[in-house]
């Protein structure tokens, strides 16, 4: 590896500890976060966690722009760790590139670098938003940040022709379901009401795929483990409530196990007036 691939996370991470400081609002946003779910009931651990947090997001997208030039068609198996996976998900990730699947999880871990690695083993769609910088949106496409991985516009939602696509090329369907909605179910997340999106849920009822439930962490350099239990499945008819809370709970243990790579700083739970 080059220098720059070698420090990428460093320097990513080194650049937030700087400009921490600057977002007094982020900090206590964070803190509060961490508090609240439980995580620990000490001040000063909980703003440890909040600035380690803050760091491994920069950090994780340092090292996803490099990780083209250094993960391959070649090597790609030594830059995963499934010492803590269940081998039922790590055998739908990998050896079944023949069914679609859906792979859920949060702001947690390592999920822009991890997807361009799976990659290798099969095709990756995933929900996410536009951008609408013209400049960054050429920069991504030029250092493939992504990866190979088909990118859905949030906005448009899963329209016959996605759904057409993750079928016929049994890709592997990645959302993450933390993020703020108005319009989902108010379910718990780390023991805190949250209204939550359903539509890999929904999904999973209505065309009986396979869910992996988990996140990535980051182990080492370009090293990206998988945490998570079994995949779940669902018969027509399940409740939505109860599944999609399942998943909820699933995430959340991740989230609990490895904190410091969590977005704390993310207003996840504003129908929380506790």
């Amino acid at each position: 590896m080059t220098f720059f691939q070698r420090h990428a996370y460093g320097f990513g991470a080194g650049l937030a500890s700087v400009l921490w400081w600057f977002f007094p609002k982020r900090r206590r946003l964070s803190v509060d976060n961490i508090l609240k779910c439980g995580i620990t009931a000490d001040a000063d651990e909980a703003r440890r966690i909040a600035k380690k947090a803050w760091c491994h997001l920069a950090g994780h997208i340092g090292e996803a722009l490099f990780v083209p030039g250094v993960v391959n068609k070649d090597n790609w198996r030594e830059h995963l760790d499934f010492s803590e996976a269940d081998p039922e998900a790590v055998k739908l990730l990998l050896d079944r590139p023949d069914l679609p699947i859906l792979i859920t999880s949060g702001h947690h871990g390592v999920w822009e670098a991890a997807t361009n690695v799976i990659s290798f083993a099969r095709p990756m769609m995933a929900v996410a938003r536009t951008v609408n910088n013209r400049l960054v949106a050429k920069l991504m496409k030029k250092y493939h940040f992504r990866g190979p991985v088909t990118i859905i516009n949030k906005n448009r939602g899963f329209t016959p022709e996605v759904i057409r696509q993750w079928e016929e090329t049994c890709a592997a369907m990645t959302l993450l379901m933390d993020q703020h909605t108005s319009k989902g179910l108010k379910l718990e997340f780390l023991g805190r009401p949250a209204k939550t999106f359903t539509s890999v849920t929904r999904m999973a009822i209505r065309y009986g795929h396979p869910i992996v439930v988990g996140s990535f962490v980051r182990r080492a350099p370009y090293v990206y483990g998988l945490v998570g239990g079994k995949p779940l499945s669902f018969e027509k008819g399940t409740d939505l409530a109860t599944a999609t809370q399942l998943l909820n709970d699933r995430i959340a243990e991740a989230v609990r196990e490895y904190p410091e790579q969590y977005l704390w700083a993310h207003r996840r739970w504003r129908d929380d007036r506790s």
